[in-house]
């Protein structure tokens, strides 16, 4: 059945397109027309010691890539076309891959151990290849050791591959114990050990039961803590990223353990290679990030009734952890803030210095301040830098009241510093520094700020003089007046004490955003952010300020559309920059248009920025698609009604981007836009539904689009309703079942896990707003009655959810507004349903008694029309 595919798969990767191109159709029609046979050949190829190593390594990617996709529906495909293999076929296949694993070709090795993991996926949680676990467990105890190291790296990918609940407890057991005894010091082929190591990472999941046996779990952490001082650089690495992992997976069994961790960690931080130390630190920070996650949800209280403790390790090794995390911080490198993805021991340090903060509060001042007090001012720049980056990083956690003081002693210096330090590094780091004090202790929630009117003129003159500087100073400039203006957002229409500076400010702004070099250190994007933030923070004095700017950008947009022949590189550019000028139009929109005193004047440019954003469809850039829609979302509420002679033109592109399931953020913004466009045009986007609704429907019966673009279709139903009231009758016989549908599959949660209850809960709040804008579409109208014979299944809805444990705040007062409005809308006529449902009783009386008012204000809104339909 096999064929010679050696041949083709090399061609396949060969320099000369044509030869490459006609390779990859050959491979492509052999997949079309006899699959178990092209299964067959790739196998047969990978397990082949005489053939080409890249033909091999190339048979193994391809059918590993034809057993998973990243899309769902992709990946739901692929399974069920390897179920549907006939057992002689896929018995083959795998006798292949089991015994390229003692191939002495490392390459096949690795790749026979991926695909063989892709296939377990598949098979175990159906019960299909029972002896696949007792085979590889035989293949360990052979020698050569290759095939022992490739055997425990095929058991690592099958455990990242494979639900724990796939596998008994028996098997792994058995895979624990293997790995174990490989990691063993004992072992004395280093790549057994290693593969080993990295293989205990992916099965710690699987190891609940055997941490919960005192006995075993000393043993594991035993060889762990062993395998940390190995001679060889990767295992000591990979034996630390398994403490990492025991710590966020296990924290709750650590206790007995940490003082050695402690010791360990020193050790490997003060005197280790870089990427050993680095996963040391990682071990704190993975702890803070535990001991946040415990302290939020309980506040401190473990009462008998939370079944976790903090167990204060951070607090614990204060006086020990924070000298450590300071010293880290003077082993900066020297180019480290020209690489954007640059990750060295400072910044670990100081991230896991920051985490500490947070987790520990106040306690951290007094243990860092001295360090900052002693080396700010040091003749070192390292010295200088590392006193800043410690002071930036303690400014979250702590209370403000103990901060601010210290904050406005260091203001003065910090922006001296910035002006005049001679060193670029300690410069980027101040100006990140001041960031985070405008960030944590600036604002209108704090009772008392670090801007004042005495020093805010010279904290601006400062940034705007530092956004000239080079392009990561400039950047972190522009966060730090980021965080200045956002302090002002939430003061209303008023005077803001940067309106004296507001044209000086957008000025210089814009010229950061028309600098040759703001391609680089993320300059052009943190200055158009920037930009969008203090329009947000504008008020109506400065609002003529911001109109300016309007022609200007439209210009620059303009400009990058009318660009021709562009190289990729150029295009790639091009295409960010539109999305940050279509992001900065939509944000004034936004500002200009919400205010009746600048909604007129503003209004003259709709017609021109209207044209600007249907021609961004006509690029390939999905942010910017992105961007344009949403700045088009945000003219039509602006302009309103008038936004209907957009409509003719702009439909196409609507109606495509709700057909854009390949970037499905692009689907779910334009299902935004539906909404917006709703209460723009009220009933005169009724034209538009048939097309509209279609393809609503299509999306929500497709498989392939992506799941979190289906709540906001739900309530998109609701906005639709509601624009055009009783019209909507036509549609009823599509979306209700549709609706009812979904609300049964949603109606318990019991046994998910966080991330699927809240999604169930998003999911459950858009099938209720769909409802609620349904009803309060037909209120009034005499084609109601409409409605009766949906009413009990949409109180047996509401009735279900009642019952949950699992219901967050906007879904209770989502739910009890529904309540509210089947009242209202249907009147007497539902007043027996009313009467026995339980969400018109007992769950009204819980929404009543709320601590939330918005929910304690829908829930009296319902009250009243419930009592109205009753009284009838």
């Amino acid at each position: 059945m096999a064929m010679e595919v050696t041949q083709i798969l090399l061609n396949a990767q060969a320099v000369d397109g044509s030869v490459r191109k006609n390779a990859e159709e050959n491979l492509k029609q052999f997949q079309e027309q006899n699959l178990p046979s092209f299964f067959i050949s790739l196998a047969g190829e990978l397990a082949n010691e005489e053939k080409p190593v890249e033909s091999r390594r190339l048979a193994g990617l391809i059918l590993k890539n034809a057993l998973d996709a990243k899309e769902q529906s992709r990946k739901y495909e692929l399974v069920q076309r390897w179920l549907s293999l006939d057992v002689v076929t896929k018995v083959q296949i795998k006798a292949c891959l089991i015994k390229t694993l003692s191939s002495p070709s490392s390459d096949a090795r690795s790749t026979a151990s991926q695909v063989i993991a892709k296939v377990a996926s598949i098979e175990l949680p159906q019960k299909q290849w029972p002896e696949l676990v007792g085979t590889l467990l035989s293949n360990i105890h052979q020698l050569p050791a290759h095939t022992k190291q490739a055997t425990l790296e095929t058991l690592g990918y099958i455990c990242e591959e494979v639900s724990p609940d796939a596998v008994d407890q028996d098997h792994v057991n058995k895979i624990l114990t293997a790995v174990i005894q490989g990691m063993n010091s004992s072992e004395a082929n280093n790549d057994v050990r290693l593969a080993a190591t990295r293989a205990l990472y992916n099965a710690l999941g699987f190891a609940q039961a055997n941490f919960s046996n005192d006995m075993e779990r000393d043993y594991i952490m035993r060889v762990v803590c062993e395998a940390t001082l190995s001679p060889v650089v990767k295992i000591r690495q990979a034996a630390f990223e398994c403490l990492v992992a025991v710590s966020s997976t296990y924290y709750e069994k650590l206790a007995p353990y940490i003082h050695d961790i402690f010791n360990i960690t020193l050790k490997a931080v003060n005197g280790d290679e870089e990427p050993v130390a680095l996963q040391a630190i990682e071990f704190w920070s993975s702890i803070c990030d535990e001991e946040i996650d415990i302290l939020d949800e309980y506040g401190g209280d473990f009462s008998g009734d939370s079944n976790i403790t903090c167990f204060y390790f951070i607090k614990q090794a204060l006086p020990l952890l924070i000298p450590m995390l300071l010293d880290t911080l003077l082993k900066q490198e020297e180019d480290q803030d020209q690489d954007e993805g640059a990750w060295n021991i400072a910044m670990a340090g100081g991230t896991c210095l920051g985490l500490v903060a947070r987790t520990v509060g106040d306690e951290i001042i007094p243990l860092v301040l001295p360090f900052i007090e002693s080396n700010i001012t040091k003749p070192l720049w390292r010295q200088r830098e590392a006193a800043t980056y410690a002071f930036g990083s303690i400014l979250e956690g702590p209370s403000p009241d103990k901060l601010i003081p210290l904050v406005n002693v260091a203001l003065n210096f910090m922006l001296t510093a910035l002006v005049k330090d001679p060193n670029n590094h300690v410069k980027d780091t101040t100006a990140w520094t001041l960031g985070r004090m405008f960030e944590f202790l600036h604002g209108s929630t704090l009772d008392a700020s670090i801007i004042t009117p005495s020093n805010c003129q010279e904290i601006i003159t400062v940034l705007l003089h530092s956004m000239k500087d080079v392009p990561n100073v400039a950047e972190k400039a522009c966060g730090a007046l980021y965080f200045l203006a956002q302090g002002y957002e939430d003061m209303g229409p008023s005077a803001s004490p940067l309106s004296p500076y507001f044209q000086d400010i957008l000025q210089a702004i814009y010229a950061v955003t028309r600098r040759e070099d703001a391609g680089e250190s993320r300059l052009r994007t943190a200055a158009y952010e920037t930009l969008n933030e203090v329009v947000r923070c504008s008020t109506d004095e400065t609002a003529s300020i911001v109109m300016q700017l309007v022609p200007h950008i439209m210009m620059e947009l303009h400009q990058t559309l009318e660009a021709q022949k562009l190289s990729s590189d150029e295009r790639e550019k091009q295409n960010e920059l539109q999305g940050l000028l279509c992001g900065c139009l939509q944000v004034i929109i936004q500002k200009l248009g919400s205010s009746d005193a600048t909604k007129y004047a503003f209004l003259q440019f709709s017609d021109q920025l209207m044209g600007l954003f249907l021609r961004i469809f006509g690029s390939i850039s999905a942010t910017a698609h992105e961007e344009a829609m949403l700045a088009i979302g945000a003219l039509a509420y602006a302009t309103g009604s008038n936004f209907e002679k957009y409509m003719p033109e702009f439909y196409r592109y609507l109606e495509m981007g709700l057909q854009n399931f390949e970037d499905y953020q692009v689907c779910a913004i334009t299902v935004g836009v539906v909404g917006d466009l709703c209460r723009a045009l009220e009933d005169k986007i009724f034209p538009y539904c048939d097309g509209i609704m279609t393809q609503l429907l299509k999306n929500l019966s497709s498989n392939q689009l992506h799941r979190s673009v289906k709540p906001p279709l739900f309530s998109c139903f609701g906005d639709i309703a509601l624009a055009i009231g009783e019209n909507f009758d036509k549609y009823l016989m599509y979306t209700m079942p549709m609706l009812q549908n979904a609300a049964d599959l949603l109606a318990h949660t019991s046994g998910a896990d966080d991330d699927m209850v809240e999604y169930t809960n998003f999911l459950r709040n858009g099938i209720l707003e769909a409802y609620s804008g349904i009803f309060q579409g037909f209120k009034g109208s005499p084609k109601t009655q409409l409605l009766m014979q949906y009413a009990p299944r949409i109180l047996q809805f509401l009735d279900s959810l009642c019952m949950e444990e699992n219901m967050d705040d906007v879904l209770m007062k989502t739910a009890i507004g529904v309540v509210g409005d089947l009242a209202d809308t249907l009147g007497s006529s539902a007043s027996p349903l009313i009467q026995n449902s339980v969400s018109s009783k007992d769950f009204l009386n819980k929404c009543l008694a709320s601590d939330n008012s918005m929910i304690k204000e829908s829930a009296e809104w319902a009250k009243m029309a419930i009592s109205r339909a009753i009284s009838f």
